[in-house]
């Protein structure tokens, strides 16, 4: 089960474990997800984004049609503010920098994302190496733009794969460790009804 960090009567917060899919999928060896999961508990529950399903983390979840209309206009507006820690192969030479990369899907290899600064759609993400080790570095990812595995390719495209990612890291890496080391650890925004500004937190566990 996910982990229940916050509720009140228009929200839900929960931090999704790695593996489990945000929404159902197609199939119905897919139906198993968050958002059913937090429906046993919520009935009404809506989701308003997602993480992928290899990575762990904080979501938010609306609990009406008032509250979905204002959380999903917030992320329309990149009102929130996301931190993410991922641990990616090597050390860059800089502690710090920017990526902003077009990406979008690799039809042939679907649901593959891939860098296209032709018909891309644009997308920034900024980093910061928070720890090294003596083959790999622990970093705080900040997603300006919310583009489908875009920290995952952006980090990929800069040379340094994130440890565990089956989709786009080389062996050995894509085997070093059992699950993709990406987690939302911090979520910000503004409630759907007071506007005050709420963050969340949900400790990385790797």
């Amino acid at each position: 089960m996910p982990e229940f960090i916050f509720s009140d009567d228009s929200i839900v917060v929960v931090s999704k474990p790695a593996g489990l899919l945000s929404v159902p999928g197609r199939g119905e060896d897919k139906q198993d997800c968050l958002w059913r999961r937090v429906q046993q508990r919520f009935p009404t529950a809506r989701i308003v984004h997602r993480l992928d399903q290899a990575t762990s983390g904080l979501l938010i979840l609306a609990l009406n049609a008032d509250a979905h209309r204002n959380l999903s206009m917030q992320f329309q507006q990149r009102i929130p503010t996301k931190r993410y820690q991922a641990i990616i192969a090597g050390i860059p030479e800089q502690m710090s920098g920017r990526v902003e990369l077009a990406l979008r899907c690799d039809w042939d290899n679907r649901p593959l994302q891939m860098v296209d600064p032709v018909d891309g759609k644009a997308a920034t993400t900024d980093w910061h190496c928070v720890e090294t080790f003596s083959d790999r570095c622990r970093v705080h990812l900040h997603p300006i733009t919310g583009r489908s595995h875009q920290l995952r390719v952006h980090m990929q495209a800069m040379g340094h794969p994130i440890i565990g990612d089956r989709f786009y890291a080389p062996e050995p890496l894509r085997s070093a460790s059992d699950r993709l080391l990406l987690h939302a650890e911090q979520l910000g925004l503004r409630h759907p009804v007071s506007g005050d500004w709420l963050e969340f937190e949900a400790p990385c566990p790797f």
